[in-house]
């Protein structure tokens, strides 16, 4: 019975870590974006971006991120065992760690003014947490017909899909 309370609260925490990861990485975006603007207003949305990048970051991302690890240390814990796909997700989700710590790396740049990223370059970081997302769930969901060479060709796949977009919508917004 507490496998699915623990299981029900961890994906919930999931979900809110990647809501978390998805639209900081957007605000990102505007904020560097916020930078081609005049002064005035440049001023203006920069310091409106910085509150919500800083309670989105610290009031929902963090906490929910903490709380997954927790969560799923104790499911694992529960599991009783650690069969190979379940390795190979833990694996995935040390990958979306460093991911994480790498938004938090723009994110204290991002407030001190400090933009070495375009807007381009931070719209292509925001899908490596898509990458992650489809690789973890479809581990999880199909995690005993999962081939491993099909599963890498599928990532790269979506990988492609998401550049070629991100390519398109660039043109287009140029145009």
């Amino acid at each position: 019975m507490t496998y699915y309370y623990v299981k029900a609260l961890h994906i919930i925490f999931v979900v809110t870590w990647f809501a978390g990861l998805f639209y900081i990485v957007r605000l990102f975006v505007y904020n560097r974006e916020a930078q081609d603007k005049p002064e005035q207003e440049r001023a203006i949305l920069q310091s409106h971006f910085k509150v919500m990048i800083r309670r989105l970051w610290f009031g929902i991302t963090w906490p929910s991120c903490i709380l997954t690890m927790i969560f799923g240390t104790w499911l694992t814990v529960l599991y009783g065992s650690l069969p190979s796909w379940l390795v190979v997700k833990i694996g995935f989700v040390a990958g979306l760690l460093v991911y994480h710590l790498s938004i938090h790396w723009i994110y204290q740049k991002q407030l001190a003014n400090v933009f070495n990223y375009t807007s381009m370059q931070l719209r292509l970081w925001n899908e490596v947490a898509t990458i992650f997302l489809f690789a973890i769930v479809f581990l999880v969901v199909v995690k005993h017909e999962l081939s491993f060479v099909w599963g890498i060709v599928a990532l790269f796949a979506l990988f492609l899909v998401l550049k070629i977009g991100i390519t398109l919508y660039k043109y287009l917004r140029a145009k």
